[in-house]
């Protein structure tokens, strides 16, 4: 583009505005969590429509005047509080960070999952390995660590992780066990809270769980603590090793939130491992967070924003997809979605085999 071509910054101030928003916003975010852990955003609540000085915020969020001062600027910088009259009110957006449950746990996972190790996705993107989980350990992925990763980075990582997946269990339970359903694989089954609302939900289900060790110990813990030990099987494999095959004979076999753990290659790999797992008449249940089938723009970001958790942190190789790149790995995998349901966020898809 020459020089005459450019656009002027002048005729789009909103552009300019958001363009140095991003080129602040590592320095933003921190401002942003620090005000909400601090109680400087619950002093501006409380003020209500007064408003409040620098000193005033500073003495009730118990901090220097200086700092009160940097991170109320801040604030007002990012729409996070209104200024008039030189006193400081909480706005839409701040309350929304200080209240809301869905920012509350992306901040989190964003501070103690994701901040250090973002500093090294470029070599993330460049190598497809997880360079910045090194800030927490040697493993290859996040998921041989996870146990061992520092109490509140593992607190946020749950937290996220749950948030993310139990919301569209309830649902998706009526529909899956509107079937016959008394041998389920839960593949990739994490923590196991899926597997423990199946055995709660129906006493005659056998459900078995395929992860990494370090889950499995999680997921038999909470078992063993809900009294459903005696119908989980928990099977370790590594299940990048596409040699081994799955186990066999099951009614339905589940993969929640679990493929977009993984590259297109090794996707079609475990798609190939999950339809083979299947009982003559079962079927393959997807659930996913698609980001083309979000109900608003900002859940859509949310999810995109993920892919970039996966590239640093978790594998260097995964995304959150776009449904039509699942869709046509389905299919080529000689299986058809029989079944799309919109659960709020998540997309369940029932496969059968053609």
């Amino acid at each position: 583009m020459s020089v005459e071509a450019q656009p002027k910054k002048k005729n789009y101030p909103d552009h300019y505005r958001h363009a140095h928003r991003i080129a602040f916003a590592p320095l933003t975010f921190q401002a942003a969590r620090i005000a909400r852990d601090n109680g400087l955003l619950e002093a501006l609540e409380r003020s209500a429509e007064a408003g409040l000085l620098p000193a005033e915020a500073a003495a009730q969020a118990g901090i220097s005047l200086y700092a009160a001062r940097v991170l109320l600027e801040a604030c007002f910088a990012a729409d996070l509080a209104l200024l008039q009259d030189g006193r400081y009110s909480l706005s839409h957006s701040g309350f929304l960070l200080l209240h809301d449950e869905t920012v509350r746990v992306n901040m989190d996972f964003t501070q103690d999952v994701c901040y250090r190790g973002a500093f090294d996705l470029e070599a993330s993107l460049k190598e497809a390995r997880p360079a910045g989980l090194a800030v927490f350990g040697p493993w290859p992925t996040i998921y041989e660590g996870l146990t061992q990763l520092p109490e509140q980075a593992l607190r946020s990582w749950l937290a996220f992780d749950h948030f993310y997946s139990s919301g569209a269990f309830p649902q998706a339970l009526d529909l899956v066990f509107g079937l016959p359903t008394r041998r389920l694989l839960d593949v990739g089954g994490n923590t196991g809270k899926w597997a423990l609302l199946c055995l709660a939900h129906d006493p005659s289900v056998q459900v078995s769980i395929l992860d990494h060790p370090a889950q499995l110990a999680l997921a038999g813990a909470a078992a063993q603590a809900a009294g459903l030990a005696a119908r989980l099987d928990l099977q370790a494999m590594d299940l990048l090793d596409h040699a081994r095959p799955f186990p066999t004979g099951y009614d339905a076999v589940w993969m929640s939130q679990f493929l977009d753990c993984f590259g297109e290659d090794d996707i079609a790999q475990l798609l190939r491992r999950g339809r083979r797992a299947l009982a003559p008449a079962g079927l393959l249940y997807i659930l996913e967070t698609y980001w083309d089938r979000q109900p608003n723009p900002a859940a859509r970001d949310a999810v995109i924003g993920t892919s970039l958790y996966f590239s640093c942190m978790a594998n260097g190789k995964s995304r959150m997809y776009h449904s039509d790149d699942l869709r046509a790995l389905v299919a080529a995998e000689g299986m058809r979605v029989e079944h799309d349901v919109q659960l709020g966020y998540h997309t369940l898809w029932t496969c059968r085999p053609l």
